[in-house]
């Protein structure tokens, strides 16, 4: 009995020590720049608003997706994304993973314009990468998002549009838009067959999220906001 009594203070003690450890590295509040993410700020309580401009995806089987843009969400992101756009940099690269378990497309690399499918998902534009900028703009059906490696600042020039509810993303990756048209054409690039079959949920293989057959993008412009109303 007594080994007992001794056994349950240990383990209240571990308890409140790990419960402790994990409040002392939960996000703070700090005035004027919201809380800390992982490292990174996060900006709260401001509304999106469209930038005069928005990106028109052409691709070459799926027809078009056009994304509003929000530059006073995430300012840095957006203008390396419409300086992409002006370079052509997109033109011709592919949707180089597809996940309808999490609910996403993600394209922009430049890899995916040849070589080794076994290395799409890893390509970078010749500039530094973008700064976190999150913001508490939950993860909806279509939204887009920045994506980065598993450092907070290392954003560059792919991106995804989530076609679900995504919780596990918020203030985790930086938003920067959402799709005002085409979103059922996002949709069904997201089911498209891949080249492996029969995946697990959990399988981290890239096949499991590569197309079987390559998802084009013909084109990305910026056009003006005017030319599509919000559907």
């Amino acid at each position: 009995m007594k080994r007992s009594i001794e056994l349950l203070f240990l383990i209240t003690l571990l308890v409140f020590f790990f419960t402790a450890c994990n409040q002392s590295n939960s996000n703070t509040t700090t005035k004027d720049t919201g809380t800390e993410t992982a490292g990174a700020k996060v900006k709260s309580g401001v509304k999106p608003q469209p930038d005069p401009q928005v990106a028109v995806i052409e691709t070459a089987d799926y027809g078009r997706i056009v994304i509003e843009l929000y530059p006073n969400i995430a300012p840095q992101h957006v203008e390396r994304f419409k300086k992409l756009i002006n370079e052509k940099f997109f033109d011709g690269t592919a949707i180089h993973r597809i996940d309808p378990n999490l609910g996403i497309i993600q394209g922009g690399d430049p890899l995916t314009k040849g070589g080794n499918p076994a290395a799409w998902g890893t390509g970078n534009s010749p500039y530094p990468n973008v700064p976190a900028e999150f913001s508490d703009i939950p993860y909806e059906r279509g939204t887009l998002g920045a994506a980065r490696t598993s450092d907070v600042n290392g954003a560059n020039c792919q991106w995804y549009i989530t076609l679900k509810r995504q919780p596990d993303f918020d203030k985790k990756y930086t938003v920067f838009g959402r799709v005002i048209d085409g979103i059922k054409n996002a949709e069904i690039i997201m089911t498209a067959p891949t080249q492996k079959q029969g995946c697990a949920p959990n399988d981290r293989d890239p096949a499991c999220s590569r197309p079987a057959d390559k998802v084009v993008i013909k084109s990305v412009t910026l056009q003006p906001r005017s030319n599509f109303p919000a559907q």
